[in-house]
């Protein structure tokens, strides 16, 4: 079964920025079947704001060909061992809504989900740069929204420059992230998410995006002081 990991580490500017421009690949590290590195961003920041890059806090997902291969890459590599200071958790794939073309054809889905079992969701986009102002226009609501949304355990950003975007979010249910989506949340301005996906129907902000929900299966390390965010 492939399994995937979301990574969050405190590290160096230098082994973040080599991490971005140089990042893991399958050819370097046995088991690993793709990799993105990106920087950690504040959900709902300021655009012009140091929250909206934070170069020393690393962020990777990644997918594997098993936990053995996880457990080699954190113990016997320099960008493993920096991650292996922070926070992981381990993920199965349920289903993908969308495409990301290095993603594609990594994992089977593991089946259905209990809705009232936790989620952890992940989504990565490709922007077209021409469409920057009115995916942030659209976009800064939905992450003010998944931000302070009583259902998430833990709610952040990432991105590598010039186009990849990714949010990554912990749903005490599935239920609960299913509702932000449909715009039922009981939260102020619950349809803030169905109104910037109907407008990126009607024209795309992205020329690739995918909607990952993961099944979670263990959590290791600690991120910002905190353990335990999955929920039990």
């Amino acid at each position: 079964m492939t399994v995937f990991t979301f990574h969050l580490a405190k590290t160096t500017i230098p082994t973040a920025i080599r991490a971005l421009y140089r990042p893991p690949t399958p050819l370097q590290i046995r088991g690993l079947a793709h990799a993105e590195c990106m920087l950690r961003m504040t959900l709902g920041a300021p655009i012009l704001s140091p929250a909206r890059m934070q170069l020393r806090h690393l962020a990777m997902f990644a997918a594997w060909e098993s936990e053995d291969a996880i457990d080699a890459f954190l113990g016997g590599t320099t960008l493993g061992r920096a991650l292996a200071t922070g926070w992981h958790v381990r993920m199965a794939f349920p289903a993908p809504l969308g495409h990301i073309s290095e993603f594609d054809g990594l994992a089977e889905s593991v089946g259905e989900q209990d809705p009232a079992a936790p989620v952890v969701a992940v989504t990565l986009a490709r922007l077209k740069l021409p469409q920057v102002p009115r995916f942030i226009r659209w976009g800064k609501p939905v992450e003010e929204l998944v931000r302070d949304h009583p259902g998430t355990t833990l709610a952040l950003a990432a991105m590598r420059l010039p186009r990849t975007v990714s949010t990554f979010s912990v749903w005490t249910s599935q239920q609960e992230m299913v509702d932000m989506v449909r715009g039922h949340s009981d939260v102020p301005r619950p349809e803030r998410h169905a109104v910037a996906m109907g407008e990126r129907e009607r024209k795309d902000f992205h020329f690739e995006f995918t909607t990952l929900r993961f099944r979670p299966l263990a959590e290791y390390g600690a991120w910002e002081g905190r353990t335990h965010i999955i929920p039990s």
